[in-house]
């Protein structure tokens, strides 16, 4: 009866719209993922499923908002690895990440790239950090404090003691845009959203931050190759939903989920861009998160970063 019971409480999920919650602005790698899942979703339900921006904070404010929301499936959240990062940086967060919120699925993951305007007379990162002394300063943006894209240029002052200046914007998409406008310098941003402004020019890549080169960036060298040892860092994006949200409904998400960033013009898309489809099972990613919150700790503690 027990089994039976489950089955027709996974049978009869969903039967009303789900929302998607993105606590950034469109445009970003993060937001990317997430029309994609939820039209995966959408197609295999039946149900309707929405995409909600909602940017602010570093992606707190949009987090919240699952972490307090009916624990039925019916609100979830897709984010960055910001939010592993902030119990490390945030002195109250308005909710606990290691407890308020059920892992999901890893969607994808991918290297950070350090990419330039043009007008920076620099291709090189041993040129860039020289740059940046002699100028006395190097502004660079992130998609939002808290991120990968943050803490990868942190870490970088940290290891090297170059002046860089870190510029917060709520997402990906609009720190892209300034950087292009040339209203900032430089930006580390995800490999699924840089490589076409860097095929066609706009962008100059400088490295990447994980320890081995992309393969759709063969000529680009990691950081860590370019005098900066042991340096590594990664951005991925996961699925969650609130605590304490059924067992089976979580099960079913991440099946969709890891079904959706499988499709195969999907994943030939995001493998073109540098970036691996998730394939974790619920235990697996939930391990995995865990984990990650410890490491990221430790990294904002070596990088001499204050929790604010």
């Amino acid at each position: 009866m027990l089994l039976a019971s489950a089955v027709a409480q996974a049978v009869a999920y969903p039967q009303k719209p789900v929302t998607l919650i993105v606590p950034f602005v469109a445009g970003g790698m993060t937001d990317v993922l997430a029309r994609q899942l939820a039209t995966s979703m959408q197609n295999a339900t039946g149900q309707t499923v929405l995409v909600d921006n909602r940017p602010g904070a570093g992606g707190i404010i949009g987090t919240e908002k699952v972490a307090k929301a009916k624990p039925d499936g019916y609100t979830l959240l897709v984010t960055t690895t910001a939010h592993v990062v902030n119990p490390s940086i945030t002195k109250q967060l308005p909710y606990d990440t290691a407890h308020d919120f059920a892992p999901v699925a890893l969607l994808a993951s991918t290297p950070a790239v350090l990419v330039v305007n043009p007008s920076i007379p620099a291709r090189k990162l041993p040129e860039l950090l020289a740059y940046a002394r002699s100028a006395g300063s190097l502004s660079y943006g992130s998609s939002g404090t808290g991120g990968i894209t943050h803490l990868s240029g942190a870490l970088l002052a940290s290891r090297t003691g170059a002046p860089l200046l870190h510029v917060p914007y709520k997402g990906t998409a609009a720190a892209v845009n300034d950087l292009l406008g040339g209203q900032i310098q430089a930006s580390f941003v995800d490999a699924l959203t840089a490589i076409k402004y860097i095929q066609a020019g706009k962008l100059n890549a400088v490295g990447v931050t994980t320890s081995r080169r992309a393969a759709v960036l063969p000529d680009v060298p990691t950081i860590a190759e370019q005098g900066v040892p042991g340096y590594e860092t990664e951005i991925w994006i996961g699925f969650y939903a609130p605590a304490n949200t059924p067992p089976e409904i979580v099960s079913q998400l991440n099946a969709m989920a890891k079904s959706a960033m499988n499709e195969t013009r999907f994943k030939e898309m995001l493998q073109q861009q540098g970036t691996l489809p998730g394939q974790m099972s619920v235990p697996d990613f939930q391990r995995f998160v865990q984990k990650e919150i410890g490491k990221w700790g430790d990294i904002v503690k070596r990088s001499g970063i204050e929790p604010q």
